[in-house]
């Protein structure tokens, strides 16, 4: 498990899943990244570069991780996420609960990034991404 700090950040946790991400390496992959989870506002990473086999119960895993992290005003994202396991996570429309990215770094990146709606917020509502490309 790799932690990165950003300057002026707070850390982000970087964990590899196994390659096969059923039952048993569900158990103990979150047994490893349970402590990380019950932090305050805990940042996760999930590096799927490794993932050739998730099953029901490996994407259950994934779920109780965002889960958790969420209960705690935290989040968990996906990076470089396998053609196979992104086939899984579409299929099983879980895709959609996560933010992915194509690399770590991306994905890392993302936390120390201003959201579009709070840079709109900020910008007030004469700004629409709509109206700017149609300005162009």
């Amino acid at each position: 498990m790799k932690m990165l700090n950003m300057a002026n950040g707070r850390p982000v946790t970087v964990k590899q899943l196994p390659e096969k991400l059923s039952v048993q390496q569900g158990r103990l992959f979150f047994r490893e990244v349970e402590t990380c989870l019950n932090s305050d506002r805990p940042r996760m990473v999930l590096d799927c570069s490794q993932v050739q086999q998730i099953d029901s119960a490996g994407i259950h895993v994934l779920l109780r991780c965002l889960e958790e992290a969420m209960k705690r005003n935290g989040d968990v994202k996906l990076a470089a996420i396998s053609p196979r396991a992104a086939a899984t996570l579409e299929l099983t429309k879980v895709d959609r609960l996560f933010e992915t990215f194509g690399s770590i770094a991306d994905a890392v990146n993302s936390f120390y990034q201003l959201p579009v709606f709070a840079l709109q917020q900020a910008l007030g509502q004469e700004y629409s991404p709509a109206v700017s490309q149609s300005a162009a």
